[in-house]
């Protein structure tokens, strides 16, 4: 199972073409989570080119406790010629969540299956390239019941000092609810004695994925 890996942004489809020979070669890449997003994606890319000869597709998403779902097209190209070799650069690229449809416009001049492998792969590569993925990450989730006086002052000085505070209830206490990267647990119990005076603790509350942007 993986604990944390790297997908395309939410709602963002990348778009990048190229022409070989005069046939053009459309990529969109964008992100899908289940076989009925992957499916809306390819939809949608047929919808958006009604008039071409191809929609060629791969894509791969992750399933908790499983092996990641995988799955490609050739839409009528010859076998092995389109969809393996895009599918193979969406597993090289490391990014799950992740779907890829080429578009051909036929030019008239057949490429052979060497070239129709070199094409689909090749823009599919130079599209990955346009992606600016997120880190999807698991955190521990921990409470922390403070008296309403010092909840925001609480609040400020654990966000100040780099913890995510993901929400705050308001009860007969403050609930805080703070997200915690596997290892730093410990930190957390002293960072909370030291500006509680030991009048409060953390308690366990599970685990959760969070999303978190890349520099780069």
């Amino acid at each position: 199972m993986h604990t944390e890996y790297k997908r395309p942004p939410a709602d963002v489809t990348v778009e990048h073409e190229i022409e070989i020979k005069r046939s053009r070669f459309i990529c969109l890449i964008g992100r899908v989570t289940d076989d009925a997003s992957a499916r809306a994606f390819i939809d949608e890319a047929r919808s958006r080119f009604p008039d071409a000869r191809h929609h060629c597709s791969a894509y791969i998403y992750h399933v908790d406790d499983s092996h990641p779902v995988e799955r490609s097209s050739d839409d009528g190209e010859p076998s092995g010629t389109a969809g393996k070799p895009m599918l193979d650069v969406l597993k090289g690229s490391g990014l799950m969540d992740i779907a890829a449809v080429v578009i051909r416009y036929f030019g008239g001049v057949k490429l052979g299956a060497g070239g129709l492998v070199h094409a689909y792969g090749g823009v599919v590569s130079e599209a990955i390239d346009l992606v600016k993925p997120v880190l999807r990450t698991t955190r521990h989730l921990f409470t922390l019941d403070a008296p309403h006086a010092d909840a925001g002052r609480w609040e400020s000085e654990l966000r100040n000092r780099g913890y995510e505070v993901i929400g705050v209830d308001y009860g007969s206490q403050a609930t805080m609810t703070l997200a915690v990267a596997p290892g730093e647990e410990d930190a957390l119990f002293d960072t909370i004695a030291a500006l509680t005076q030991a009048t409060a603790e953390a308690k366990e509350a599970g685990t959760q994925w969070v999303e978190i942007a890349q520099n780069s």
